[in-house]
């Protein structure tokens, strides 16, 4: 190839990079892409209705809320089913945006993280087995007599373990497991005289476990808030922001309202 030819081939594809650059300039060739920034949710889907499996899928109130929470951010909801103890700590350091699992804001979890605003209310109960002694909440002992089922690092633990003097029943007397399932079964097959636990997820354990029910008193009463990292006041602010246009616009009881009812 001749020097002439060199600088004709050379003048073409200069006007071909030229003239790229002016068709991407006014948007006419310019690669586009529907990717959404990516909203990462911690969550143990073990605690129906508010998250749990269906099949491959996750279903729960949670689960519908955070997704509404993302289209209004205008995010891609991706969630993380983890080990509830497991969600505030990730939280923390980032590994996971928020965390959103039927969560109570305690002292503690304020310790580590920032809360939103509420947007669900919790009732601890009691499930005893049919037979039980323990009938009222006044016959549940801290005498080392009697142990008490929960799931650990949730609210129920917390408050069951602190001292009878707190209000509590004693470290000695409560029996930890990783899922509220697994401290039912305890009840069922008699590891354990009872099981704290908030009321949805025990009416769902309770209809499919034959000889439990559950107390009538309410054990305690909590609020349900979603955890973000300290640091990461935008996002909080950003979800305080969609949760009220959110309950303004009745999308969040209608969630609850087909899961729970009145």
């Amino acid at each position: 190839m001749n020097k002439k030819t060199i600088v004709k081939v050379l003048s073409v594809v200069l006007a071909l990079v030229l003239g790229l650059t002016a068709l991407w300039a006014c948007g006419g060739d310019e690669p586009k892409t529907d990717e959404k920034e990516q909203l990462i949710m911690a969550t143990n889907a073990a605690f129906p209705p508010y998250e749990y499996k269906e099949g491959d899928s996750f279903a729960g109130i949670d689960v519908e809320i955070a997704g509404l929470l993302a289209d209004k951010l205008g995010m891609e909801l991706v969630i993380k089913d983890v080990e509830f103890g497991s969600i505030v700590g990730g939280v923390e350091t980032g590994k996971f945006d928020m965390g959103m699992a039927g969560m109570t804001v305690t002292p503690d979890r304020l310790e580590s993280v920032n809360f939103t605003t509420s947007y669900a209310t919790g009732i601890q109960v009691v499930i005893v087995k049919e037979d039980s002694s323990i009938v009222s909440l006044d016959d549940m002992l801290a005498d080392g007599s009697m142990k008490y089922g929960v799931q650990q690092d949730t609210t129920g633990d917390i408050y069951a373990s602190l001292t009878p003097d707190e209000g509590g029943y004693g470290q000695d007397n409560v029996i930890r497991y990783k899922t509220g399932a697994e401290a039912v079964q305890a009840l069922a097959t008699g590891k354990v005289d009872a099981v704290i636990i908030d009321n949805e997820p025990a009416k769902s354990f309770v209809a499919a476990t034959e000889g439990l029910k559950i107390l009538e008193a309410e054990w305690t009463v909590e609020d349900y808030a979603i955890c973000v990292a300290k640091e990461n006041t935008e996002l909080l602010d950003k979800l305080n922001a969609a949760l009220a246009e959110l309950e303004a616009e009745g999308k969040i009881a209608e969630i609850i309202d087909r899961y729970i009812g009145d």
